[in-house]
């Protein structure tokens, strides 16, 4: 049984959710990272935490058969990741290997071309969780990537280093150029 949850105006962070993400030459998943304020939003955050909880008991049967070496790989503590922007954040990553539903606020699709959809925007989100235990990654609890939804703009998470312009000469253009 899956336990979806509703991911109400979060920030939106490392968004692929166009194309697949590409990592060291390596084709990904469809993917974002959501930033809970802890302090704006501590409810979601304990929503998120119960639905995780929820899930791994309906895997397992009860709370002590819960693996004692699981990680909960996709929900991090911000402030212990070296990313601006999120401090004092809860960091939900979600992935999945079909591309999630992508919608404006009036529910219409929307495509990468259309620009509304950009790392710093908020959004909102809908994930369940599922299990994994692998050789490499040992026993934890991910999450998959249902939709996204854009709810407003925020400040660009860009690595676009702003407007440089008035640090430029005018140039003149002399006849031998042609």
């Amino acid at each position: 049984m899956a336990t979806k949850v509703k991911l109400n105006n979060v920030r939106l962070s490392f968004p692929s959710l166009f194309k697949k993400s590409v990592f060291d030459g390596k084709e990904g998943k469809f993917e974002g990272t959501f930033l809970i304020s802890v302090e704006e939003q501590p409810k979601l955050i304990a929503k998120v935490e119960a639905a995780m909880e929820e899930f791994l008991v309906n895997k397992f049967g009860s709370k002590a058969k819960i693996p004692k070496s699981l990680k909960r790989t996709c929900f991090k503590d911000g402030d212990e990741c070296d990313y601006d922007g999120y401090e004092g954040h809860m960091a939900l990553k979600a992935g999945s290997n079909g591309r999630p539903t992508v919608i404006g606020r009036d529910k219409s699709p929307l495509a990468e071309e259309d620009n509304v959809i950009y790392a710093g925007c908020y959004v909102n989100a809908i994930v369940d969780f599922w299990y994994s235990d692998h050789p490499k990654g040992g026993k934890q609890i991910l999450a998959n990537l249902l939709g996204v939804q854009f709810s407003k703009d925020g400040e660009s998470f860009s690595a676009h280093g702003g407007d440089c312009s008035d640090e430029f000469d005018e140039v003149e253009v002399e006849d031998d150029d042609f």
